[in-house]
């Protein structure tokens, strides 16, 4: 595990740029919340706000991203004063919870944009119930959101926009469908039931800190399409969190909270969330875990019976959300990698096709852009077929299938590759020619 974070290519240093850039606009977001005054509180629900903006809007061109970071408050906000209002009304409250979680899961049929406004909504929810929000602190909380969507859409769109100038990645859409037999439509009832069993047992478990169990089975649906993937992030959720309390106990738990180690610290945290976000869930998780002790410290209340109460909360999240891909709905794992598998083998026709046309000077043809999109979707294959290559697998025989598979994708995308550039290499070379002339 800890090779294949350090290892893991970065073509472009891509995720080193992410993680930065990150550290930059969710710093300055809780310095501006800071200088106009506001609380601990204003500034904690600002630097999540930022992170939101920057970690989870991921539309495929810069004018997409920009678009969606500005929706953010429309569905952010009145969940954030829904979220305050019902605080003091618990079955109101949870009920309310539970609609705005089977909303955003279900709101990712509408892609990219539906995931980030989903995540961005129930994030608002969350950080009511970590926070303790009354009423009276709406002014300053929206205050707070407002200041730092923008500090962070400065940094993203105009101080560092390193997207501004390379091609739009085509990103894979959520498996279609009607109704129940929509991906989407499942994943919001799993999820929505998952976190019922999680915050009613969370609840007997700690009436205070019962949101970190909604919190856990929320995330671990996040970003998955079956059953399998499901419950090897829940895995590795729990696995992190558990390095990720350790971490706190030697290094959160010292610092007690004091100002300038917390945020160096709570910075180190922000890069390694976004710089190992792509490659492990379990060494994101870690610094997730490590993130929210340093805040915790800020506020006073860290000890490491908070720290353990958190890991009980977190399995009995993973918990929940294993029972509900079980039992409820279930999407296996062979009908999501063999539509993808299906999608990534009609793509890679496509690529053929277009590197042909291409060569025979279709000035319409785009090989790369195929290419692209074949990438986009292998990346996705290796995310459905990783429970069955996982070292957990009962099933020796659909593991070595899913190795074979995946050496067969592979091959053929480099195929695909080679066939590509050599079509742009003989039109080019034909246009240079004299007779190209």
């Amino acid at each position: 595990m800890l090779k294949k974070v350090f290892t893991a290519p970065d073509p472009g240093r891509t995720r080193l740029r992410f993680a930065a850039r990150a550290v930059l606009g969710i710093g300055l977001a809780a310095m501006v919340c800071g200088l106009v005054g506001h609380s601990l509180a204003g500034a904690v629900t600002g630097g999540l706000a930022a992170l939101l903006a920057l970690f989870t809007v991921t539309d495929a061109t810069v004018r997409g991203q920009a678009v969606t970071t500005a929706l953010l408050p429309a569905a952010g906000l009145p969940v954030l004063t829904a979220a305050t209002v019902l605080h003091a009304h618990p079955v109101a409250r949870d009920l309310a919870f539970l609609a705005v979680i089977g909303a955003g899961v279900y709101a990712r049929r509408w892609g990219p944009r539906g995931h980030s406004l989903g995540v961005f909504a129930f994030m608002m929810f969350f950080v009511a119930q970590f926070l303790h929000t009354g009423p009276g602190r709406l002014p300053e909380l929206y205050a707070s959101v407002a200041l730092s969507l923008a500090t962070a859409a400065a940094v993203r769109f105009g101080a560092w926009c390193y997207e501004r100038g390379l091609p739009p990645a085509p990103v894979p859409a959520p498996p279609g469908g009607h109704g129940l037999a929509r991906v989407t439509t499942r994943q919001a009832v799993q999820a929505t039931a998952g976190a019922g069993f999680a915050l009613a047992v969370g609840q007997l478990m700690s009436g205070q800190r019962w949101y970190w169990a909604v919190g856990a089975t929320w995330w671990i649906f996040v970003n998955t399409a079956s059953r399998g993937e499901t419950l090897i992030r829940g895995f590795r959720r729990v696995l992190g969190t558990v390095i990720g309390i350790g971490l706190g106990l030697l290094v959160a738990l010292p610092v007690h909270g004091a100002p300038v180690p917390t945020a160096a610290l709570v910075a180190v945290s922000v890069f390694g969330i976004f710089y190992t976000a792509a490659v492990s869930y379990t060494w994101m998780m870690l610094w997730v875990t490590l993130l929210a002790a340093l805040l915790y410290g800020l506020l006073g209340v860290l000890t490491p019976g908070l720290l353990a109460l958190r890991l009980a909360e977190t399995g009995l999240g993973a918990l929940g959300a294993a029972l509900a891909v079980l039992f409820v709905l279930p999407v296996t794992t062979h009908t999501v990698t063999d539509a993808l598998i299906e999608r990534a083998w009609h793509c890679a026709h496509a690529c053929t096709a277009e590197a042909a046309a291409h060569l025979a000077g279709d000035p319409a043809a785009d090989p790369a852009a195929r290419v692209a999109e074949l990438e986009q979707l292998l990346g996705r294959v290796r995310l459905a077929l990783a429970p069955l290559l996982h070292p957990l697998n009962p099933m020796p025989g659909r593991r070595r299938r899913a190795r074979e598979v995946l050496v067969l994708l592979d091959v053929c995308a480099r195929d695909c590759r080679d066939r590509v550039a050599a079509a742009t290499s003989r039109r080019a070379s034909a246009s240079l020619s004299p007779s190209g002339v």
